[in-house]
């Protein structure tokens, strides 16, 4: 596999940290440097992203048929760190579009020529279905195998991963949280407190990426208001996740572009039980009398129709969720 152009490589990296729910900026001159620097914002926080990639590609031994690596080319030693923010390692595999991760601490340090890296390709298939995936090396470290919608996750937590990945008791516990299985609650309860936090950190993370790749399978990846895709749609939840009686059921998603996820969170829309997405007429009055009611109109021509529905009707919208959430957003009618 040659390796791959650095604008794709580049382009691959802004996609997945976007399917990762963040935004950013490529703020490196050129394409061809490393590391390559990055501007992301994410839940309100601006972050600095150092970020070394490499393509990934076979080991070239023949009894190891599984290996791939990076070789960190184009670099001297020891790599230098982000004073101000994140620092990372990682390959990218541009036939399956995914990404591996490595231990920049383990690395960070290297001899001259063309060091490489390895990965059991393996752990790239596993991550395809989990989001993330551990294999063990034999040098007491951990690869990570990094699905693009946990691209950034993986950035954000690469330190601790690597840190105690390696741990046989740890590594067992993450894979069944990525895998949504569950865990028993003595494994837990033995756990220090940094690597709970860990757990709980992976747990929150895959159960809100799954929910994610089910809502947007679900809709087409297109708005249920608007019918738009164009990558501009989230997952949104119609029982808010703080409610009593949520669940992270695909029958409890709904597909929005961010306008109409933003108007549904602050009760400005509402969806009843006909799957009709409406107008919620007190928040207008109370618009209107602020003087905040401007082209009304033209949003208003989007609702009182039926929604985009998934074609498979065991995912569409409980009607219990949908009563529940207007009773909760106190919606006349409902309350």
């Amino acid at each position: 596999m040659p390796a791959a152009r650095p604008q794709v490589i580049v382009n691959a990296v802004i996609d997945a940290i976007q399917q990762s729910g963040s935004v950013t900026a490529y703020v490196s001159e050129s394409l061809r440097t490393h590391p390559r620097k990055f501007a992301v914002s994410y839940l309100g926080q601006t972050y600095s992203l150092w970020l070394y990639i490499w393509t990934l590609t076979h080991g070239g031994r023949v009894s190891l048929p599984n290996e791939y690596r990076i070789q960190m080319t184009s670099v001297a030693s020891p790599l230098d760190r982000n004073p101000n923010g994140l620092t990372a390692l990682m390959g990218y595999c541009p036939d399956l579009k995914m990404f591996a991760g490595f231990d920049l601490k383990k690395h960070c340090i290297f001899t001259e020529g063309s060091p490489s890296v390895q990965i059991d390709i393996a752990a790239i298939y596993e991550a395809r279905q989990s989001g993330l995936s551990f294999a063990a090396k034999d040098s007491n470290e951990i690869a990570i195998g990094v699905r693009p919608d946990h691209f950034w996750f993986y950035c954000l937590n690469a330190d601790n991963l690597h840190l105690h990945g390696v741990e046989d008791n740890l590594a067992a516990i993450l894979t069944k949280v990525i895998e949504i299985e569950e865990v028993p609650q003595q494994e837990i309860t033995e756990l220090v407190a940094e690597r709970k936090q860990i757990v709980e950190k992976v747990h929150r993370y895959s159960r809100s990426a799954k929910f994610r790749r089910q809502v947007m399978s679900a809709y087409g990846n297109r708005c249920a208001v608007t019918g738009m895709q164009l990558r501009l749609v989230d997952a949104a939840h119609i029982l808010p996740v703080t409610s009593d009686g949520s669940s992270d059921h695909v029958t409890n998603g709904i597909a929005l572009a961010p306008t109409f996820h933003r108007a549904y969170d602050t009760c400005l829309i509402y969806l009843d039980e006909n799957f009709v997405m409406k107008l919620n007429e007190e928040k207008i009055e109370e618009l209107v009398t602020d003087d905040l009611g401007g082209e009304i109109h033209q949003f208003r021509s989007f609702l009182d129709k039926t929604i985009y529905l998934p074609v498979d009707m065991s995912q569409r919208p409980r009607l219990e969720y949908i009563a529940m959430a207007n009773r909760h957003r106190r919606i006349r009618g409902y309350v």
